[in-house]
């Protein structure tokens, strides 16, 4: 990955508003900075594109599963050109899950995929809306596996990544850390649930032992509040749990980082809005978020 090297923008799902989101940025600041991969038919001639022409034809709001094995190929390539040093990092638009598991591809998110593209154990997910970091301890797994997925050990390197990257990516010196209990009031001392009491509250104690700037388990209804104090970001212990709070301060200008990764990656806060597609109504404020904290996250 080097920084004097443009990002790499993965158009997404052909028949969403991706490519018309690509589109947009021919006219603007950072049409020089970045490169696309997508169906080149799709895309604008002013822009740099690496083309992955799809087998099955292209119509806006309807999707094909035959398009899925090329879609995943394409993002293959991107996270490649990153890790060879030809891309100083990788911005994503979105993709379908159903489309592509209708195709007998497994497929569970990009973050997942990544992890495995670039040989990681533990990604991170976390979102971005200005100031405010909500990190998840789970993706996108059923509710109910939630309470079995989040080991002390799984939760020890969840926090440990998040904290890592806050300081060398984000160049938060000493970040501090607030994580949400599992069950509401955070367990109410395990009248409400065990989990908080025996696995979240013994990590946060041991790290914080070990120097880092941790506090809870929280109640997740007070953990976003001024009243928790200071905090460079939140865990939340599942998805639904931390992306309200971060989507209703900042949809449509929020940013998807994965962290714990060897590459930058970031995408937009929406799905691929296959109501809209092809209309010219997609908003390509997260777009552009995405790609100026990616340029910073590579220290272009």
């Amino acid at each position: 990955m080097r920084p004097d090297q443009p990002l790499v923008v993965t158009a997404g799902e052909p028949a969403g508003i991706g490519p018309e989101l690509c589109n947009a940025l021919a006219d603007s600041a950072y049409a020089q900075d970045v490169v696309i991969i997508g169906d080149k038919s799709q895309i604008s001639s002013d822009l740099r594109v690496i083309d992955t022409p799809y087998p099955a034809r292209l119509i806006a709001g309807k999707p094909d599963p035959a398009n899925s094995r090329t879609l995943l190929d394409g993002l293959t390539l991107a996270v490649k050109g990153c890790i060879d040093g030809e891309f100083s990092g990788l911005v994503t638009l979105p993709v379908a899950k159903s489309v592509i598991a209708d195709a007998g591809i497994p497929f569970t998110g990009h973050t997942e995929l990544l992890a495995k593209l670039t040989n990681t154990a533990l990604p991170v997910m976390m979102l971005v809306a200005g100031e405010l970091r909500v990190a998840l301890a789970s993706t996108h797994i059923p509710l109910s596996a939630v309470p079995g997925y989040i080991s002390k050990e799984r939760l020890r390197g969840v926090i440990e990544i998040l904290a890592s990257d806050l300081r060398s990516k984000f160049r938060i010196s000493d970040p501090e850390i607030i994580v949400c209990g599992l069950n509401p009031h955070a367990g109410e001392g395990g009248h409400l649930g065990h989990e908080d009491r025996d696995v979240i509250a013994p990590v946060v104690d041991e790290l914080s032992a070990r120097g880092l700037r941790v506090r809870g388990p929280l109640p997740a209804d007070t953990a976003f509040t001024p009243a928790a104090g200071n905090k460079d970001a939140v865990l939340a212990m599942y998805h639904d749990q931390g992306l309200p709070v971060l989507k209703y301060a900042g949809f449509g200008h929020s940013v998807n980082v994965t962290l714990g990764l060897p590459i930058v990656r970031t995408s937009v806060d929406h799905g691929t809005a296959f109501d809209i597609a092809g209309r010219g109504k997609a908003d390509t404020g997260s777009l552009f978020a995405a790609i100026e904290l990616a340029a910073k996250l590579a220290g272009k």
